[in-house]
């Protein structure tokens, strides 16, 4: 995984594509795309993420938090993985990514520095097909927010987990990619139940949904569309594990 010290303006990102597409195939790494990896580590917010991902490589769960997903890569480069894949879901920044949309980043965005994603890996995934993913410390919940970032950043989508694996990638010399799913697009407001669902080992608790929504009834409908698109994302997920593995 390269650092690079600060990230380029938005209108640079056709240029990082193009450049790190041709780098892919002037260094014969289309070979890739037949078969993952060796000893490739995967990091997933959700334990449904975990079961998704399983086929490709070693599999350890983030809890979808920042520190979580710095742990699960720590732990897997204790266990010998050469490279990181941060695997899961996002949430949309660019209008135009509806739920199930696919984004192989070239970089990923963290703490002002850009992290430009591992050829090999990136030609193994079928390349790049977005500028940049950023990585938060905390959800970006609403679509004002989601618009303000996209503005500030010119990321395509954002995620809680990619930029701690990236900077854990870096610190070790570790090749470092992330695949992920738009689960909440850019237009629309996360529901308070969504933010209260989740716990540290990936699992969602049901309780906790239940209770958020007896005390605001009115974000049901929002709610069950999200677990409509949560379904999308997590059914093209399969799919793309089944094409790579």
């Amino acid at each position: 995984m390269r650092r690079v010290s600060t990230w380029d303006p938005p209108d640079r990102d056709a240029f990082w594509l193009d450049a790190l597409w041709f780098q892919a195939r002037h260094n014969g790494m289309m070979a890739a795309f037949m078969s993952a990896p060796p000893r490739l580590g995967i990091v997933v917010g959700l334990v449904a993420e975990a079961r998704i991902a399983f086929p490709l490589g070693a599999v350890e769960i983030g809890g979808g938090l920042p520190e979580g997903a710095r742990a699960a890569a720590e732990r897997l480069i204790r266990a010998g993985a050469t490279g990181l894949l941060s695997f899961g879901l996002a949430g949309g920044l660019h209008p135009e990514l509806s739920a199930g949309a696919t984004v192989i980043p070239a970089r990923i965005l963290h703490h002002g520095q850009a992290y430009a994603a591992d050829p090999a890996l990136l030609a193994w995934l079928g390349g790049p097909n977005a500028g940049s993913l950023i990585a938060t410390d905390r959800p970006v919940a609403t679509a004002a927010a989601k618009r303000a970032l996209h503005r500030d950043s010119g990321a395509s989508a954002v995620d809680l987990e990619s930029g701690e694996l990236a900077a854990v990638a870096a610190a070790h010399g570790v090749a470092c990619a992330a695949l992920r799913v738009i689960c909440d697009p850019a237009g629309r407001d996360l529901p308070a139940a969504a933010l209260a669902a989740l716990d540290r080992r990936g699992a969602i608790g049901l309780l906790r949904v239940a209770a958020s929504v007896l005390r605001h009834p009115l974000q049901l409908p929002a709610l069950l569309r999200l677990a409509g698109d949560a379904a999308a994302a997590h059914a093209m997920l399969r799919r793309l594990v089944a094409a790579l593995a």
